[in-house]
């Protein structure tokens, strides 16, 4: 295996197919970025096993990406309409993501204009951008997964190299989860919380004292949805609050929410 890859525990049948996708949409000359357990060996030398390869496209070219992956061979699926294809060869598959499962972190032009260049599996490839990466990995709290030790690992090995106003704009109105990363990476890295610029802690900081963020008056409202699927479906199932990833406060309609938020096991 090439240590440069970012995989570990995988067999030459997986990484073959991994290649494949990879050759058929740069011969056909597609547009995507590689992210994933490969983004997260580029930016801190971390490596980890995977059980697929992630590839971020623009959400105007989904369907051409999986007829293009079907063409090859794959089977194809929308998985997730919203967000999330599947391209699958035997055992083996490869994530088609132009959103994310809250619909918050669309794949735009800037995610192209920013990417870093590398090597995976051999083949040159553009690499999602360190900022992405960390806007993509924050909303994602559930129970059985957490990103939260990716992005301190990224911000350790990186934060000197990072467009922290883009990564402010990234983050919008849903500010307070980078603050609350960069707190916790305080906590975590106590003898390297200098690594986080002094002006962007003090941005976050003085809006939280000056009680700058949205306010829904008269609205009780849950954002924890944006965070996990399943763990805040109590909240507005039976407590009353309302789902911020709904029309109009979010960018996800009443049966995208539906099909996410529901488990494989009731569906």
């Amino acid at each position: 295996m090439d240590p440069q890859d970012g995989l570990r525990n995988v067999s030459d049948p997986q990484r073959k197919i991994y290649r494949k996708a990879l050759d058929v949409l740069i011969q056909a000359q597609f547009p995507f970025l590689v992210g994933g357990a490969f983004a997260l060996k580029y930016y801190t030398g971390v490596s980890r096993d995977t059980k697929d390869i992630d590839l971020f496209i623009l959400p105007q070219d989904y369907e051409r990406g999986l007829q293009i992956l079907a063409k090859a061979g794959f089977k194809t699926e929308h998985t997730f309409p919203h967000w999330l294809g599947k391209a699958t060869y035997g055992a083996y598959q490869i994530d088609i993501i132009f959103s994310s499962g809250n619909a918050i972190g669309k794949v735009d032009a800037l995610w192209f204009t920013h990417a870093a260049t590398g090597e995976v599996l051999g083949v040159p490839v553009s690499i999602c951008p360190a900022e992405e990466t960390i806007w993509s990995k924050a909303f994602v709290m559930e129970r059985e997964r957490y990103d939260g030790a990716d992005i301190l690992h990224i911000l350790l090995l990186r934060a000197a190299d990072l467009d922290w106003p883009r990564l402010l704009e990234r983050f919008g109105r849903h500010w307070r989860i980078l603050f609350s990363y960069l707190i916790l990476f305080g906590f975590v890295y106590p003898s390297e919380k200098e690594k986080i610029p002094a002006e962007v802690m003090k941005t976050l900081s003085d809006r939280l004292h000056n009680g700058s963020d949205e306010v829904y008056p008269g609205e009780r409202i849950c954002r924890g949805t944006l965070l996990s699927r399943e763990q805040y479906r109590l909240d507005i199932e039976q407590w009353g609050f309302a789902d911020a990833r709904l029309h109009p406060l979010g960018e996800m309609s009443a049966e995208e929410i539906k099909r996410w938020s529901t488990p494989d096991k009731e569906k």
